[in-house]
């Protein structure tokens, strides 16, 4: 039996990462979980599972989670540190990261360093430090597995491919809930509309992040560093029916495809029994019920975060993680109703424009990157919401 770390488990991927686990009994014991500020959830999957030790990011909530598990002798950590401390535990085989945003990077960093194997479900880590986390595991000779569904697909279905036979990369996406929309139509999209995707059942980040198809960028700029792919060489197709998630085109013209129901258990069981199969879940796809697989071209006009993605993944260094930054703040912005939908590209865009880039950076260089870019983002966000302020004023006044 191995250990596992989870990072993230009580978000979607960690929670359908503790459905293997049990579905699976006796391949993998849960040695650490992790969590952001959900005591309660992260109190009853340590009841179950019983770990070592957990952490959570917020120390007011590892205090009173201290307290809560304190008869059962697992050790609490808190804050960043705690999380590195998790991500490193000695008698871990793999660490599955999950945590949302760019917090992830910095533990998924440490394991790999420690020599651990990382099934990553956090693309920021590669969005925002894909070329430090890639040296470090060519030097430490780990494995990254991808969790993520489209990069999964990739992953299998490039077993036994030689570099030089493969032509392009392709990433499906299901166009999220405003396919077919005009840009100018999304200008008052409410947050109610922007998360009700049509396939997923996803965080409320990463669920606005599909209806920009900011997502598909973040996979495309992952998919660079996972599989060493130049960006031309990487597309994207909108794919409503989320049943084809990755299509592998060689150079002889064959095209090779992943197919599954749009289920994260199958990716993720995928990382977790790597290079095995273990027996699948319930409900296998059915194509003849399918019956139709639909194909088209990204409206890049109407969703213009998709090239702000690639622009940020060919200019390199900082630049990735100062986009993603943003993103994240600009996201924030509009689910808490400061800023609009349109807003979020026009706010990336804006402090991608005032960065100078840093080449090469280390850890911290990326870490301050990110800081700079969450600071100049809510300025935008504040200048915006005077704008705003400034124009509905103008409108009572001329009545």
């Amino acid at each position: 039996m191995k250990n596992i770390v989870i990072l993230g488990s009580t978000g979607s991927i960690g929670r359908q990462a503790l459905d293997v686990v049990r579905a699976h009994p006796g391949r993998w014991r849960v040695a650490g979980l992790a969590a952001g500020r959900n005591a309660g959830l992260l109190a009853e999957q340590a009841r179950e599972f019983r770990p070592a030790a957990v952490a959570m990011a917020d120390g007011g909530a590892a205090a009173k989670l201290a307290r809560e598990l304190a008869p059962l002798g697992i050790e609490v950590l808190a804050g960043a540190e705690g999380l590195e401390m998790l991500a490193v535990l000695p008698e871990a085989h793999l660490v599955l990261s999950a945590m949302a945003g760019s917090a992830g990077l910095a533990p998924t960093y440490r394991a790999i360093l420690a020599g651990k194997d990382v099934a990553l479900a956090n693309k920021e880590t590669l969005v925002a430090g894909g070329p430090l986390v890639m040296e470090a595991v060519r030097r430490r000779g780990v494995r990254l597995l991808p969790v993520d569904s489209e990069h999964s697909g990739l992953f299998q279905c490039l077993q036994g491919q030689a570099p030089e036979g493969v032509r392009r990369l392709w990433l499906t996406a299901s166009g999220g809930p405003f396919r077919g929309w005009r840009r100018e139509d999304m200008a008052g999209v409410t947050v109610e509309a922007a998360l009700r995707h049509p396939t997923w059942r996803m965080g409320a980040r990463i669920t606005i992040d599909s209806a920009t198809l900011m997502n598909k960028g973040l996979e495309v700029i992952e998919a660079h560093w996972l599989f060493g792919i130049p960006y031309d060489r990487i597309e994207v197709l909108i794919h409503p029916e989320s049943i084809v998630h990755a299509l592998v085109e060689t150079v002889d013209g064959s095209v090779l495809a992943q197919l599954s129901r749009p289920d994260m258990r199958l990716p993720i069981q995928y990382a977790l029994s790597y290079p095995e199969r273990w027996p699948g879940l319930p409900d296998p796809l059915d194509l003849a019920r399918v019956g139709t697989l639909r194909f088209e071209p990204p409206d890049r006009e109407a969703f213009p975060c998709l090239d702000l993605a690639y622009q940020a993944g060919r200019t390199g260094g900082t630049m990735p993680a100062v986009m993603n930054a943003a993103k994240e703040v600009a996201v924030d912005a509009f689910l808490a109703g400061e800023a609009g939908f349109l807003d979020i590209p026009r706010i990336i865009a804006g402090v991608m424009e005032q960065h100078s880039v840093k080449f090469r950076p280390g850890l911290e260089d990326v870490l301050e990157a990110d800081a700079w870019a969450r600071r100049r983002a809510k300025s935008e966000v504040g200048f915006n919401r005077v704008v705003a302020g400034g124009v509905m004023k103008r409108k009572g006044v001329t009545g």
